[in-house]
């Protein structure tokens, strides 16, 4: 339990203050890695390209310093339940506000990858998925790729990379037949490559599980986060 207090949402429940140093800097990394299904809701919504930048800019800077997280304080159990409900309200409040500089103030801007944002965002499927919806989803993917992200570093030494990239596309289900590629590319007999890829999918689920816990409060809501994502992505 010690080590699950250390997570990044957890920290800022505890700290109770999101300006307190060590707090702020939690969800400051948080806002950073979660910023795209938030962008893609807004566009969702209606708003325009640049009209979502800006108020995407505009609700990560009142997220960070005007008190969204003591307005959101039911939500606070789980990061995502809190950044909906949180943009939500701020899109509320946002309908009258007539020009974009009016919106982000003097406040402090994350650096977001906007241009590879909308990029992402039109990647998605043309079809009436509810902002709602969309928000869902991109959550889940973006912590699906945080969880590959940090899989890779564990396969970081040159003899870990080459199982990894041969491994990978067997791990996410894109290659057809690769498990003879797979195997000829690492000089590996169909046993073998069936050990270590069931030893990488164990590593991944272990990395996947670490990064959903940085966004729930408590260690029980874990595995309930673990499973609305799945329900998610296979939606």
């Amino acid at each position: 339990m010690a080590q699950f207090a250390t997570t990044r949402w957890s920290l800022i429940v505890a700290a109770g203050d999101p300006k307190s140093p060590q707090a702020r800097s939690a969800l400051s990394a948080l806002c950073e890695i979660y910023w795209f299904p938030v962008y893609a809701f807004i566009r969702r919504t209606g708003a325009s390209p640049d009209d979502a930048r800006d108020l995407t800019q505009a609700f990560f800077a009142r997220v960070l310093e005007k008190g969204y997280f003591g307005e959101a304080r039911q939500e606070r159990g789980r990061f995502r339940s809190f950044l909906l409900t949180s943009v939500r309200h701020f899109l509320s409040n946002e309908r009258d506000a007539a020009r974009a500089q009016k919106r982000g103030g003097g406040a402090d801007h994350l650096s977001l990858e906007y241009d590879d944002g909308e990029r992402r965002y039109l990647l998605e499927p043309a079809d009436q998925l509810t902002p709602e919806h969309v928000y869902e989803r991109r959550w889940a993917l973006t912590v699906l790729d945080r969880a590959m992200a940090r899989l890779g570093e564990r396969y970081a030494d040159p003899d870990r990379q080459k199982v990894f990239a041969a491994l990978r596309p067997l791990l996410v289900g894109r290659e057809e037949g690769g498990h003879a590629a797979a195997a000829a590319a690492l000089g590996a007999t169909d046993g073998a490559l069936r050990v270590a890829l069931h030893r990488l999918r164990g590593h991944f689920a272990s990395c996947l599980r670490e990064v959903v816990a940085e966004t729930v409060d408590a260690n029980d809501d874990v595995d309930e986060e673990l499973q609305e994502l799945l329900r998610v992505v296979s939606r």
